[in-house]
């Protein structure tokens, strides 16, 4: 192993980006990612639970206008995605928007923001190994849920330590079993509503006009379907953070973004407008899966366990995921003085592409915190690991938001000194921008006029607060510092 040199005074400053200082220097990390795994990562990256399970409670709440609200919430993640395509492409980091922030806004800016979307990473973790152990401790009820727990940690622990290909892989495969099960979905869906399954009759538009209409509940159900559904997005900002570790970052990030929003939203609101096609949305139940309803109802043998079987690939590739985007967030954090040096250390010989390049005391600081996560969950999921959850709950629309300031700053700045780097550029600039922003702070108000959304707004201000306060407070001390240095 060798350490990473020392972070010069420029990399915890804040440079802007012009001719000189737009281009981020090289990472030591392996450049192991190929532009498949990039592809299947922001494919895969956020279909998951959320989506195959978690999608019925907006139904419950939408009715067919799930449709719409899926739209809406897609279309702000597919903005917030644009913007950050943009910079990633002009400056590719590992640490992504929190070095676009640090840029942008001052170091206090990616500090929280690093901070911050790396305590959401490794809490989640914990919810998608408990969850997923759940589903094989069904299998095979001779295992305790713990001990599974303990076999997904270790086996992506060693996937993730050892070359960035070995993640890559793992992300290519698994998310290519969760697009092609929604591939063969749709057909399916597609087919049953044309009548062309066997002993099927078309199902026409009966069921979207029916039971109420298409807003049943009016578009406060549209509303609040957005609220249970955006944070479904999750998860595409992993694409930005791996684009560093490809051979040719700018161009890898610009084609794996333009490719990835639009095809997941064909798959989401594809998947919505089949399920409330097929089935009448009153049939439809938070916490059951509309998946296995409608496999259920067209005649597809042993459509629970099919699911299942998808929903567990979906959890660990999302474990996988995660685990690889705190290790990437906290190393760059420490590249910038921003988290313990002793995390800059990454692994040696070999060629990069093979064994060398990996940040492992990152991968093994993460894992560490998640295994602390797992623990609180099996022990108090109802208490102390709930208050984590809430912590975090909220705390993506904030990374979202900094995302959409940092832009809105750089892409002046890019445009005066720098040009030839923008060749991906966000659409509409900087209308489509503050729309975005408007956008995200509208969520957060409507978040707090729901009862059951309020903890999670107010935890994650809480959590957000307490991090900007020991931001503010590092700068003032060093600043304090550098004033006494020089008397």
């Amino acid at each position: 192993m060798h350490e990473v040199p020392p972070p010069t005074s420029t990399s915890t400053s804040t440079p802007a980006p012009g001719p000189s200082s737009s281009a981020v220097p090289a990472e030591p990390l392996s450049h192991g990612l190929k532009q498949r795994h990039l592809t299947m990562l922001g494919l895969g990256g956020v279909i998951g639970a959320g989506l195959f399970v978690g999608s019925g409670a907006g139904i419950a709440v939408a009715g067919p206008a799930i449709v719409v609200s899926y739209l809406i919430a897609g279309a702000l993640a597919m903005l917030v995605m644009r913007m950050l395509g943009e910079m990633s492409a002009a400056m590719p980091a590992s640490g992504s928007f929190s070095v676009h922030a640090e840029r942008a806004l001052g170091r206090w800016a990616g500090f929280s923001v690093g901070w911050l979307y790396w305590f959401l990473l490794v809490v989640v973790l914990a919810v998608e190994a408990t969850a997923a152990a759940q589903i094989a401790h069904g299998w095979v009820p001779g295992i305790e849920p713990w001990a599974w727990v303990l076999l997904f940690m270790v086996v992506f622990t060693a996937a993730n330590l050892t070359a960035v290909k070995n993640f890559g892989e793992f992300e290519f495969w698994f998310a290519s079993l969760k697009v092609g099960a929604i591939v063969v979905f749709l057909v399916l869906g597609l087919l049953a509503v044309l009548g062309w399954l066997p002993d099927t009759d078309p199902v026409g538009m009966t069921n979207l006009t029916g039971q109420g209409g298409f807003l049943p509940n009016g578009w406060g159900g549209v509303v609040s379907g957005v609220l249970t559904v955006v944070f479904a997005f999750g998860g595409l900002e992993v694409v930005t953070i791996a684009a560093a570790e490809t051979d040719d970052p700018a161009r890898a990030v610009g084609r794996a973004v333009r490719s990835a929003v639009v095809r997941i939203l064909f798959f989401y609101v594809g998947s919505m407008l089949v399920i409330v096609t097929v089935l009448p949305w009153t049939a439809q139940q938070a916490g059951l899966s509309p998946y296995v309803k409608v496999l259920d109802a067209i005649g597809v043998p042993s459509a629970g366990q099919i699911m299942n079987i998808v929903v567990f690939v979906a959890l660990l590739s999302a474990l996988n995921a995660n685990l690889y985007g705190s290790s990437r967030m906290i190393f760059s954090l420490a590249e910038r003085g921003e988290a313990p040096r002793g995390l800059l250390k990454v692994s040696g010989g070999g060629s990069r592409e093979s064994t060398g390049g990996v940040p492992r005391r990152a991968v093994l600081a993460s894992v560490a915190f998640g295994f602390v996560s797992v623990l609180l969950n099996l022990l108090w999921p109802d208490t102390v690991f709930l208050y984590m959850l809430n912590s975090v709950g909220a705390v993506l629309l904030f990374v979202w938001a900094l995302i959409a300031a940092s832009q809105l700053r750089l892409r002046a700045r890019l445009e005066q000194e720098a040009p030839e780097a923008l060749s991906l550029r966000m659409w509409c600039f900087p209308y489509l921008t503050w729309v975005t922003l408007a956008g995200l702070f509208g969520v957060l108000l409507l978040m707090l006029t729901d009862e059951a959304a309020r903890p999670q707004v107010l935890w994650s201000a809480g959590a957000t607060a307490l991090v900007l306060l020991v931001a503010v407070g590092r700068q003032w001390r060093e600043r304090r510092g550098s004033a006494v240095a020089d008397r």
